[in-house]
């Protein structure tokens, strides 16, 4: 057993306390049949010279956003994080952002996230912020809770037009509750308004949610879909993409009850999907319907400013019968990169951010536009993302262009078969025009 670091005199002691006669008797459960007869075919070791030798030769043939232009998006974004986010983050007293258990001993923890709160509320536009959450997918199904408890009605509707996996998740949280899900149709790309309101009046729904901008890249219409939601007495959830928020309408401003979203654009990397960070934030009148834990700010009995949690509606902390989720957790090391890279951009760098991703997005729409046999797909606005139908299956496109150390875009088709040959694509701030007009030439001849 040399992986496993007992000395001699700990194996003694361990036989003697559970009367074995030796290491193997803890595993004779195990039949003979299915145990390792022979040593593992490892190579020899390495000193760490070799071995850090081999990792950085293992590694160069990782296609990392590094190396190649990346057009991918579909929920994760290739977004510019300012050194010092990291640098701050990386500081001992964050590296474990957890939620305290001794909460109030905590109280530049308990402060970071107070901040946080503050920041995603200044930025949506909305009451009240939670102190993190999973990610974008779990905020979306955590407000469906928040409205069938508040409505005590059995019905969500989903825009189409939201994240596929997004609705998997709700689906999968609402499965065993006695709750349908009913999916609008979209149209030219954004919900269908016509059958949303047609929907609602046949459904009676606790709410209506809807991502903007949606999952094709388009803007949706909020101010009408509000108007539809809140006649049936339905709550409006959006989920919306926060750098967006630089140039958009906030949610607040077109009354949303819940606004949900991912920040993982907002400070943290890519990070092959995860982990990530939701954000969950409501009107004050649901404020006892928010689940994880919300950080208020008080006075000490010296009359100091100081920070508490409060209004702890999971299970850990109340009555489980009395949460309203047992499902929610806080992305606490995430939410403080979320933190950092709101004050280091502040209003003006976030609204810099937002219109040059819009600005090098049509950039990009209107170069490949003019390739024969890509057109766009849909004629609705659009900010950072946009569908194009393409003359040749998505993979082949894909497979030619990484040999160019290009990462293309997103095949529809994986979740909406009749969007044959139809891709997503991305341009964020970190995009050059130099690799737009190279992504447009290598598709021009190979493909034109």
């Amino acid at each position: 057993m040399p992986y496993i670091q007992n000395t001699p005199d700990d194996i003694s002691e361990m036989l003697a306390k559970t009367g074995k006669k030796s290491v193997d008797d803890f595993f004779k459960h195990i039949p003979d049949s299915i145990k390792l007869k022979e040593k593992l075919g490892l190579p020899a070791p390495l000193s760490e010279l070799e071995l850090l030798d081999l990792l950085r030769k293992t590694d160069s043939n990782n296609a990392s956003m590094d190396k190649f232009a990346c057009f991918l998006g579909a929920g994760a974004y290739n977004h510019f994080t300012p050194a010092m986010v990291e640098q701050l983050a990386s500081r001992g007293e964050f590296y474990t952002a957890y939620t305290p258990y001794q909460a109030e001993a905590s109280q530049g923890m308990l402060q970071a996230f107070f901040e946080y709160q503050s920041l995603v509320c200044e930025l949506t536009q909305m009451d009240v912020s939670n102190a993190s959450h999973y990610d974008g997918s779990t905020a979306l199904a955590e407000s469906m809770l928040i409205a069938t408890a508040q409505t005590e009605k059995k019905t969500v509707l989903l825009s189409s037009g939201i994240h596929p996996e997004y609705r998997q998740v709700v689906r999968t949280y609402l499965q065993h509750l006695d709750v349908e899900v009913r999916e609008v149709p979209c149209k030219n790309g954004a919900t269908d308004l016509a059958a949303l309101e047609k929907m609602t009046a046949q459904y009676d729904p606790a709410c209506v949610a809807f991502q903007h901008p949606n999952f094709f890249g388009c803007l949706e219409e909020p101010q009408e879909i509000e108007k539809i939601a809140h006649k049936k007495g339905a709550l409006l959830v959006a989920a919306v993409d926060p750098v967006s928020l630089g140039i958009l309408n906030p949610p607040g401003s077109y009354n949303a009850d819940i606004a949900i979203g991912e920040a993982q654009g907002l400070g943290n990397d890519v990070f092959f999907g995860g982990p990530y960070i939701g954000f969950l934030t409501v009107k004050n009148e649901l404020v006892r319907r928010i689940p994880g834990r919300l950080v208020g700010q008080t006075i000490d009995k010296k009359g100091n400013r100081a920070f508490t949690l409060t209004l702890q509606t999971r299970e850990q902390h109340i009555r489980r019968e009395k949460s309203s989720s047992n499902i929610c957790s806080n992305e606490g090391l995430c939410a403080l990169k979320t933190t950092f890279h709101l004050c280091a951009l502040g209003k003006t760098g976030i609204k810099q951010v937002a219109e040059l991703c819009c600005q090098k997005a049509h950039y990009l729409a209107d170069c490949i536009s003019k390739i024969k046999g890509f057109s766009p797909a849909y004629s609705n606005p659009f900010f950072k993302e946009f569908t194009v139908k393409c003359p040749k299956p998505i993979g082949e496109i894909n497979n030619a262009l990484l040999k160019h150390n290009i990462i293309g875009g997103f095949d529809l088709s994986r979740y909406y078969p009749e969007e044959k040959n139809s891709m997503l694509l991305c341009a964020t701030e970190k995009i050059s025009k130099e690799q737009m007009d190279n992504f447009c030439a290598v598709l021009k001849q190979n493909f034109a």
